[in-house]
This record gives C-alpha cells, sequence and structure tokens, in this order.
C-alpha cells in the first residue's frame, strides 16, 4: 500500500488568487509602457541635439563665409581708396575750371534776379552755374521758385550736383533757409517739395565710384553736421504741434534727410514709427519707412491704420512689405468704403448741420469713391473689385452737386413804398437786389426810360411831378396809385417817354440808363 502524504500544518494550502495574478499582469505592463516612454523621450533628446548640432555646424559655416566676404569687402574697399580719391580730385579739378571759366559771366548772371529757361540743356547749365560756384542760395532761391519744372529738375539736379566740390555740404547749406527751422520772416508758402527733390537729388551723386552704394561718400564733419540738425529738428517738435500735429511734408524732409545722409538712430525708431502713422496718408511714407528700417514693425503698424479707419494707407503699406495675403487689400477697401457711409450718415442725421449736411455727407462719399477707385487701378485690383459701380455713384454725386450750383431763378423782390405819395423809398439793400442800381453821379436832366423793359401803355396822364421808373423786381407803385393794378406782361409796347425835371424827392437817380442797360453791381453781393 502507498502511503498517504499528511500535509505540514506549518506550510499554506491557499493557491494565488486570479486577482493577484490579474494586479502583477498590469503592474508588467505599466512597467513596459513607461520603458517605452522613457526609451522615445531619450530617442527625442537624441534627435533634437542632433538638429541642434546640425544648425550651429551650419551657423559656424555661414560665419565663416561672412567673414571672408567682409574681409575681401574691407580689402578691396582699401584698394579702391586710392582710386576714389583720385576720381575726387579729378571732379575737384575739373570744377576747379568750370569755376573760373564762369568768372567772366557770373556778373551778367548775377544781374538777372529770375532768368528764363527755355529747355533742359538751359536748366541744366543754369544749376550747373550755381553747382561750379557753391553759390547753395543762388542755387536754393532757383529750384524754389520752379515748381512747375519739378519733373524735368529731379533728373537735372544730380548731373549738376556732380559738378560740385562738396555735394553733401553744399546741399545743406542751400535746404537751411526752411530746414530744420524756417528762417523766413513770412512764410507765405511750403518748399519742403524744394527740400525733399534736393536731398533725393544727392543720393546718386555721393556713392562711391567703384563701390557704388555700399559705401557712401560724406565726409565725418558733414554727418556731424547732419546729425545735429536731425537733433534740432527733434528738438522743435514741440513747436510744430507734437507728433500727431506736426505737418506731414515737415516730417517727409525730416525723414528724407536722415535717409540721403544714413544717420537713422535705432533707439529713435518708436518715434519713427508714431511719425510715420501720424502722416500715414502722405504717399512717400511706406517707402520711407523701409528705408529708416521699420520693415519688422509693419504688421503693427498696418493694423494701427486699419484701427484708425485708415484701410485706404494700410493697403499702399501692404503693398510695399508684401503682406497682401495677411491684410487682403479689397476687404479693406471694402471696410473704408462701409465706415464712410455710416460717418455720411451721421452727418445727415446731425440736426446741428442741417443746413450743409447734405453737402458734407455727398463731399465724405465723395472723397471715399474717388481714393477707393484710385487705390483699384494702381494694384490692379478690377477682377477682385470691379470699379463701374462705384464709378457710377461717383458721376451721381457729380451731378447733384452740379445741379445745386446752377443759380436758381430769381423771383420779385420785396416790395416796399413810402407811406405818401410823394416817391419810392430808396433801395433797403441795394447790394442784395440783381436789378438795383444806385448811382453816384449827378441825375441826367432827362429820363429816358431803357428799351430792354416793358413800356408803359400809351395815353397815359401826365403829372406835375414825374412819376418814378419802377423796375420790375425792385419797387412797386403805392396800393393807391393810378398804376397799382398795372402788369407789364400783359401791356403793349408804346414809344419811350420823356420826363423833364430832377427826380423825385432828393434821391440819386434811379431805375433809369442812357445806355438802355442797366449797369450790374458790385460782383461781391452775388458769391
Amino acid at each position: 500500500m502507498g502511503s498517504i502524504s499528511i500535509p505540514d500544518p506549518g506550510e499554506s494550502t491557499q493557491t494565488p488568487s486570479f486577482d493577484e495574478f490579474q494586479r502583477q499582469t498590469s503592474l508588467m505592463t505599466s512597467c513596459t509602457l513607461l520603458w517605452k516612454e522613457l526609451s522615445d523621450h531619450f530617442t527625442s533628446l537624441e534627435q533634437s541635439l542632433l538638429k541642434k548640432s546640425d544648425a550651429i555646424k551650419d551657423k559656424i559655416k555661414t560665419l565663416d563665409t561672412e567673414t571672408k566676404a567682409s574681409l575681401s569687402s574691407l580689402e578691396e574697399r582699401e584698394t579702391t581708396i586710392e582710386n576714389s580719391v583720385s576720381i575726387a580730385l579729378q571732379k575737384v579739378e575739373a570744377a576747379v575750371q568750370a569755376a573760373a571759366a564762369a568768372v567772366g559771366t557770373s556778373k551778367c548772371d548775377d544781374g538777372e534776379d529770375n532768368p528764363e529757361v527755355d529747355d533742359s540743356e538751359g536748366l541744366l547749365l543754369r544749376l550747373k552755374s550755381y553747382c561750379v560756384k557753391m553759390d547753395s542760395l543762388g542755387f536754393w532761391g532757383f529750384v524754389a521758385s520752379r515748381k512747375k519744372e519739378m519733373d524735368l529738375m529731379r533728373a537735372q539736379i544730380p548731373m549738376a550736383l556732380a559738378d560740385c566740390a562738396d555735394p553733401a555740404r553744399f546741399v545743406l547749406e542751400a535746404i537751411s533757409e526752411v530746414f530744420p527751422v524756417d528762417k523766413r520772416a513770412v512764410c507765405v508758402n511750403d518748399l519742403s517739395w524744394a527740400c525733399v527733390l534736393i536731398l533725393e537729388s544727392l543720393i546718386p551723386v555721393m556713392v562711391d565710384p567703384i563701390l557704388g552704394s555700399s559705401r557712401v561718400l560724406v565726409t565725418p564733419s558733414v554727418k556731424k553736421t547732419a546729425k545735429e540738425i536731425a537733433e534740432l529738428w527733434k528738438e522743435s517738435l514741440d513747436q510744430r504741434g507734437g507728433i500727431e500735429n506736426v505737418k506731414a511734408p515737415d516730417v517727409h524732409t525730416f525723414f528724407q534727410h536722415l535717409v540721403t545722409f544714413g544717420i537713422v538712430k535705432d533707439e529713435d525708431l518708436d518715434l519713427y514709427r508714431k511719425l510715420v502713422v501720424a502722416s500715414a496718408w502722405r504717399k512717400q511714407m511706406p517707402k520711407l519707412a523701409v528705408s529708416l528700417g521699420l520693415g519688422h514693425k509693419m504688421p503693427d503698424m498696418i493694423e494701427e491704420l486699419i484701427s484708425r479707419g485708415q484701410q485706404v494707407d494700410a493697403v499702399h503699406f501692404t503693398h510695399e512689405v508684401g503682406l497682401v495675403d495677411r491684410f487682403p487689400p479689397v476687404s479693406l477697401l471694402k471696410a473704408f468704403l462701409k465706415d464712410a457711409k455710416k460717418a455720411a450718415t451721421s452727418i445727415l442725421e446731425d440736426p446741428n448741420n442741417s443746413s450743409r449736411a447734405v453737402h458734407l455727407a455727398a463731399r465724405k462719399e465723395q472723397s471715399a469713391l474717388k481714393a477707393v477707385i484710385k487705390c483699384i487701378e494702381e494694384y490692379k485690383l478690377e477682377a477682385e473689385f470691379p470699379p463701374e459701380n462705384l464709378k457710377k455713384r461717383l458721376e451721381q454725386l457729380e451731378k447733384v452737386k452740379i445741379e445745386k450750383k446752377r443759380p436758381a431763378a430769381v423771383g420779385p423782390a420785396n416790395k416796399r413804398t413810402r407811406a405818401s405819395n410823394v416817391g419810392p423809398m430808396p433801395p433797403a439793400k441795394a447790394g442784395r437786389i440783381t436789378t438795383a442800381y444806385v448811382s453816384s453821379f449827378p441825375a441826367p436832366p432827362t429820363f429816358v426810360r431803357s428799351p430792354s423793359h416793358t413800356q408803359y401803355p400809351a395815353g397815359v396822364p401826365s403829372y406835375s411831378v414825374p412819376p418814378p421808373m419802377y423796375v420790375q423786381g425792385t419797387r412797386s407803385p403805392p396800393a393807391n396809385h393810378p398804376y397799382a393794378s398795372y402788369s407789364p406782361e400783359s401791356a403793349p409796347l408804346s414809344p419811350p417817354l420823356s420826363y423833364p425835371g430832377t427826380p423825385p424827392m432828393n434821391y440819386p437817380a434811379y431805375g433809369g440808363y442812357g445806355n438802355g442797360m442797366a449797369p450790374a453791381y458790385q460782383q461781391a453781393y452775388y458769391r
């Protein structure tokens, strides 16, 4: 017989439960997931380090390339200094010879206050004569007096400035009459356009003849003077009304001065930004903003212009910096028209402008339509925003404006008579009656009725006191007068009557004219 094993009472006879097994399985799964997560994390760190390492290597290579290019450029600049100096000396010698040759004609030129210039060649010769003699004040006066020839001078001034011994200093002396502070006793007209024209014309003259625009030939003393002028303009900004109220032409001149002489300051970029936004409607502002180093701030500037209701200006800025996709121009133009329509409606609803509300509202809408149509044509947006309906609306507004300007028919004026039948009263306000006339000359002995007026019917009884002559629209007889019921339209024509003697009472001659037609009164009364 086999033996039967007897269990030891100290040993546990309970088998592992299913829950314990499931718990251990869950623990193993969690450990596996954690291990995988840590493995992925370390793998991503390794890849990120590799990418950063590659980027650093690329930057090192780029820096090495830029360093080599800079060193080669410096070597080239150093080797071209002698050539540039020799070219400058040749220009100075040529200018001296031209100045010596011009001495003989200087007296003749000085005697002409405003010489006539028939063509572009004559204009160039005249400009060169001032530049050769370094007559900056004469050059300034000549340019400032010829605004109508601005387009022609834009091409001629750079060639004339090339004959100056020191073009940069010459230009600073020329514009010093009005920039940075206007020194004229009486500022009759704004000459900022002349400053901008001269400063723009100086840029191609100052570039290095060999290296080009990468090196600008400005002496340190002239550059220092230009910086002082810029600081003086900024100090006078409060006197000009502050950033929001300064005139846009002054801002344009200031910006062009900075760009021409290359004296833009990074610490003044916030000031430049505010000035650009305040004068954003100026056509050249987008390009000047980029030249001033505000390209990275252009999105914020465009958003500010949109918030100020200057969507058309924002469109110009977006096209200048290539942000058309971010700021669609058609949406901006439509929003501008919508705002203009709301403004016109608010003007019509304003009770304080009841007399001129229609006129002001029409002007507001007209200005908006013209600006939008011009913008559409400039940037070729006809396919996205057809301007035909806008042009029709503009024609309607123009037609209404023309019809309102037509003079209305003048009806008979208020009739006033004296209390007695002695004679008519003098004109109360002769200047307001188109047919009234008060002569300052003595009364003629005979009054002849103007043939341009309807005559009284024949057979009129005579009076001891000659009856006054009534001009239609100015006077009417008293109610008890024999002619009170007389109508000129129904009366037949008859020969003119003559009335001897002098006019009734002592009033000036009134109603009769020897030349057959009434003289016109002063035009100032009819404006």
